[in-house]
């Protein structure tokens, strides 16, 4: 590189309108280069890309300890050695607000402790204590009216205003009731199936699963939203198995891979014979969307072409060994080698190119990049600010400001909350199974998941879709397995506020 060019790259790097440089500042000599060239190795998973020795061996500290800590995360997919490296700045430090002691001390069996529960001021505590109700509490008048006037409050839309709820009281109340008193509950579901918010229509179909409707279950199969389908579907294989596998065949064909998914696992032992040309059929379609995050969907679907396929489809089984995803490409090669040698090839599998996001390089170098959530006005409005932490996991932070630049988190929801544990959200489909087409790779580092941290959600070694989660508590167990990319510095009470299903109105690039 000539001496001008590098220059210009740290002018660049200095001048970048979304940064300012914390902690050390970018050292005159720093080769920007050669740490764009070090985090792409990284992140290709490339042991043997000779910028990890160039840059072990260079003379600045920051980018030998880049070299070092990518070739030991290569090396490791759970990064054991994270503890010989020099440790990070801690994450901001919260205590735990007062209702999630009480949340806490919640106990099931006691139905009178429990009903009082249902007058706290937040709404955690008592959706929580309407979950914990058992069937001890099936003969107590008091908690069945109240469940009752929890459904029958449902209302037509998901708004809610600040500290309140919408439409989740009646959800949880209809769950708790399907548990202990399963005639009121059947009574109630048919009214509220047709509710138009698919989160309420999700939780009739677990509800009708709990009390073995499967009238209504079949009917919810056919719903226009694919969670409500994969609820629906998940229960009727546990009600009637294999007596609606039309219908599960049926659902291969869904666009929501969450959806294909459940109806491929509900056909696992079916004696049909067809189900081998549906899961065929529709590998080939979902392989031709090329995104990443399809992989357990057909991970699934190959189990059932595994069940059923002979000889007689070696070829058509061989040629999905031809694959973007290598493990995919595995697993049907796998089944190829064992219908016999007519195929004669191995997996093969030509992965997607990878690109370094455009800040990597300044956020491993001691960028400072910081993003503003807005929650959306009809899910109570607030806000919260997440500190990137590039010294931890650069790719992945800049990956994540890349997509909050372009918008794509603007109306997606928060479709997991567990108010003792996380919140997690991102998804276009609001479900765990669909997430951004290209894999975001662990960065597994230094910094605890205390609460507070925003890390990656996965479902496996570098499989990070793009749905964050934000800890609540600290997860210390999470250490292991999930990349921690940020920080709440601002606005954790509205963290703590979230309720399933809430909005994100936009993220926006606020330094």
């Amino acid at each position: 590189m000539t001496p001008l060019r590098r220059s210009i790259i740290i002018a660049v790097l200095c001048a970048a309108p979304h940064f300012t440089l914390r902690g050390q500042a970018l050292p005159p000599s720093a080769d920007s280069a050669l740490v764009a060239r070090i985090l792409l190795a990284e992140d290709k998973r490339d042991a043997s890309d000779p910028a990890l020795r160039e840059g072990a061996s260079s003379p600045e500290a920051r980018v030998q300890l880049l070299a070092r800590r990518a070739m030991a995360r290569i090396g490791d997919p759970k990064f054991v050695s994270r503890d010989s490296f020099p440790p990070l700045p801690p994450p901001p430090s919260y205590q735990d607000p007062a209702w999630r002691l009480r949340y806490r001390a919640l106990k099931s069996g006691d139905c009178v402790a429990l009903r009082g529960a249902l007058a706290d001021s937040s709404w955690h505590v008592r959706l929580h204590a309407v979950d914990l109700v058992g069937k001890q509490c099936a003969n107590d008048s008091l908690w069945v009216k109240a469940l009752i006037t929890w459904v029958r409050s449902a209302p037509t839309n998901a708004r809610r205003i600040a500290g309140g709820a919408s439409w989740q009281p009646a959800a949880h109340a209809l769950a708790a009731l399907a548990r202990i008193r399963p005639e009121v509950a059947r009574h109630m579901q048919s009214t509220t199936a047709r509710s138009t918010v698919p989160w309420l229509r999700t939780y009739v179909a677990r509800a009708a699963a709990l009390d073995s409707d499967a009238a209504l279950l079949r009917t919810l199969s056919r719903d226009g939203d694919d969670n409500v389908k994969e609820a629906a579907i998940d229960g009727l294989a546990k009600v009637v198995g294999h007596a609606a596998d039309d219908l599960y065949i049926g659902a291969l064909g869904a666009r929501g891979y969450q959806t294909v998914r459940a109806a491929a696992r509900a056909l696992a032992g079916s004696s049909r014979a067809d189900v081998l040309t549906a899961s065929l059929s529709t590998l080939r379609r979902i392989r031709l969307d090329t995104s990443e995050t399809s992989r357990d969907t057909r991970l699934a679907l190959l189990e059932r072409v595994n069940e059923h396929a002979d000889t007689a489809h070696a070829r058509a089984i061989a040629d999905l060994a031809s694959d973007f995803d290598c493990t995919v490409a595995q697993a049907a090669a796998t089944i190829a080698a064992r219908l016999g040698p007519t195929s004669g090839m191995g997996p093969r599998c030509t992965k997607i190119p990878v690109r370094l996001p455009p800040d990597a390089v300044a956020l491993a170098l001691g960028g400072d990049a910081r993003l503003r959530v807005v929650l959306a006005d009809s899910s109570g409005g607030g806000s919260f600010t997440v500190r990137l932490r590039g010294d931890v996991a650069p790719t992945m932070a800049a990956r994540i400001l890349e997509l909050a630049r372009s918008h794509y988190y603007d109306g997606l929801t928060w479709q997991r909350v567990e108010p003792d544990f996380v919140i997690q959200g991102g998804s276009p489909r609001a479900n765990e199974y669909v997430g951004n087409p290209r894999f975001i790779r662990d960065e597994l580092g230094t910094v605890p998941h205390v609460r507070g941290t925003v890390g990656m959600s996965t479902r496996g070694h570098d499989t990070g879709d793009a749905q964050w989660f934000v800890n609540l508590r600290d997860n210390l167990r999470l250490n292991g397995d999930y990349s921690l990319f940020g920080e709440v510095v601002d606005g954790i009470e509205v963290v703590d506020g979230v309720l399933e299903g809430d909005v994100i109105a936009r993220i926006e690039v606020v330094r």
